[in-house]
């Protein structure tokens, strides 16, 4: 493997900050916390002529044919700005379920729309048992003569107030299955929960005698956890992506703020005791991007070990963004615990991370 992130890369990482830095400052992402939806036509548009919306989709399904890796820059920049909206739960959630389980004809039906930015979507697959195994999965489907129908409850699921498409994991008789669930189902009614984290909405939804013809199967009947397991690894990634653009920010105005702030006229970062956190904030920034890079180019080349990769760079970015965060607090004092403040905002993002 290749340490180095490539020159096509590099500009890619560039040009992403250069538009998040211009299209998305702090100012945005406070309005988008206290706005219903959550995210504003124009940005989503915007992104979506950048080709972000179809970055990691084939070529034949309407997207750019790159890689996660590829996609891992991209998100850094995301979480550097903590960008609101539902390109998560849109692109690498539900559109990387549709890649990785629909038929060739489902994925040339739905992919481009995606790409296009002229749908969204997401994936429901938690219940109240807070499992995230296949065992986990008792959301009921019964089949019948005009198709399938469900019935149960998902948790947490991101963005579904907003989706067009919610991909919904449920047991069949054959195993997890996969349906494409529209929003406006008779039936399916969604509830943004009250979370720590305002960035991203996440949503309880019912499914109440949901009726489904045959073409919302996704895939073949009972296949749906293999393909489930490959989409939780790849958001496993992301996700840690997201989260080492956020550590990286964390530090960066940690280290800014500990020049400029005097204390006994001298800056703190003059103090051994604040240079000690910030070198210790360094060293879990570059490990938390050493873990992801490398469960990125594990997953996106299939290795053998990509499953335990993912999960050990979940594990540790998870546990470093939420260190890294509170320690920037710290390190900004009693300013750094005001609403005013951005550092709350990291903060929280890093807990629900």
């Amino acid at each position: 493997m290749d340490f180095g992130f490539s020159e096509e890369q590099d500009l890619l990482r560039q040009s992403a900050a250069d538009f998040l830095n211009k299209e998305c400052p702090m100012t945005y992402v406070r309005q988008m916390m206290e706005d219903d939806r959550g995210y504003s036509d124009e940005l989503w548009r915007k992104m979506a002529e950048l080709g972000w919306m179809g970055l990691i989709f084939p070529e034949e399904f309407g997207g750019l044919g790159l890689n996660l890796v590829d996609m891992v820059v991209v998100l850094e920049e995301m979480g550097r700005v903590v960008l609101p909206g539902p390109f998560f739960s849109t692109v690498v959630l539900g559109g990387l379920a549709i890649l990785e389980a629909g038929s060739d004809e489902q994925k040339k039906k739905l992919l481009p729309n995606i790409a296009a930015g002229q749908t969204k979507a997401t994936l429901a697959i938690l219940e109240e048992n807070a499992r995230w195994d296949e065992r986990g999965v008792n959301l009921a489907a019964t089949k019948n003569d005009s198709g399938y129908q469900l019935s149960g409850v998902k948790l947490f699921v991101p963005d579904a107030h907003v989706a067009d498409t919610i991909v919904c994991a449920a047991r069949t008789p054959e195993g997890i299955s996969l349906f494409m669930v529209d929003r406006h189902q008779a039936g399916l009614h969604t509830t943004v929960l009250k979370t720590m984290d305002q960035t991203r909405k996440l949503c309880e939804v019912k499914l109440d005698n949901v009726q489904l013809g045959a073409e919302a199967l996704l895939g073949t009947s009972g296949q749906g956890w293999e393909a489930l397991s490959r989409v939780i690894d790849q958001s496993k990634v992301a996700l840690c992506a997201e989260m080492s653009g956020g550590v990286q920010q964390v530090l960066d105005m940690s280290v800014e703020y500990a020049k400029v702030r005097a204390q006994f006229g001298r800056p703190i970062g003059s103090f051994q005791a604040i240079q000690h956190k910030c070198a210790d904030m360094l060293v879990q920034v570059e490990s938390t991007k050493s873990a992801t890079y490398y469960a990125a180019w594990a997953v996106a080349n299939k290795s053998p070990d990509a499953p335990l990769a993912a999960a050990m760079a979940k594990a540790y970015c998870s546990d470093a963004y939420r260190k890294v965060s509170a320690d920037g607090i710290q390190v900004h004092g009693g300013i750094g615990f005001t609403w005013e403040h951005d550092m709350h905002i990291y903060f929280k993002r890093a807990k629900g991370s």
